[in-house]
């Protein structure tokens, strides 16, 4: 596995390799984890919740893009806490990048307050609510959808705080027999939102 906790060999600019994490296959694919680092802007210093961290791609992107920066993963499934902790330890600056283990809803009180808020899957009104309510000023969130229901949360998230709405729809050239075709991935709605 890649080791580049220094940033030397991959630089600070988002998009790294898919394959430079381990991950269950349920990970923010790079052209789509570009587009939400794009939106919530790592500031050095500045701190990112990445609720249901997964294999950390985010949170450890966050950590890369500026000085400082720090992430705090929550994650429910002990599996997919290790592996982020794991791609952490290879990819993300020393210290930068700490987990915590639960349910975000009891979690979340516990945590300091973020400049910035990512949540790649199990968003509920609730939780966004209460990401809302802890953003410092100029906070920015981002949430990820794949799912109906996760599509109609992020239109209900946009009709109540305003920000963007967007479909993400990326295609890669694969082998089709002896051709090339596109293949697309799931389509990935992406609410986005600069508090005041």
């Amino acid at each position: 596995m890649i080791i580049d906790r220094d940033c030397a060999l991959f630089g600070t600019s988002p998009g790294l390799p898919d394959e430079a994490f381990a991950s269950d296959g349920l990970i923010t694919k790079r052209a789509v984890r570009a587009s939400a680092l794009a939106h919530l802007r790592p500031l050095p210093g500045q701190l990112l919740w990445d609720v249901g961290v997964g294999a950390g791609s985010v949170a450890i992107e966050w950590c890369r893009g500026a000085v400082g920066a720090q992430a705090i993963g929550l994650e429910r499934r002990a599996d997919r806490a290790a592996r982020a902790l794991e791609n952490a330890e290879r990819l993300a600056p020393g210290g930068a990048f700490s987990l915590v283990l639960g349910e975000a809803h009891d979690l979340l009180p516990q945590l300091p307050a973020p400049d910035a808020v990512f949540v790649g899957g199990g968003a509920t009104m609730a939780l966004l609510a209460d990401a809302m309510a802890a953003l410092r000023p100029a906070g920015r969130v981002v949430v990820h959808g794949i799912t109906l229901e996760a599509e109609l949360l992020c239109a209900e998230a946009h009709a109540r705080w305003g920000g963007h709405l967007s479909r993400l729809q990326i295609e890669t050239l694969e082998p089709l027999g002896s051709l090339q075709g596109w293949k697309p991935a799931r389509t990935v709605t992406q609410w986005a939102l600069t508090a005041d």
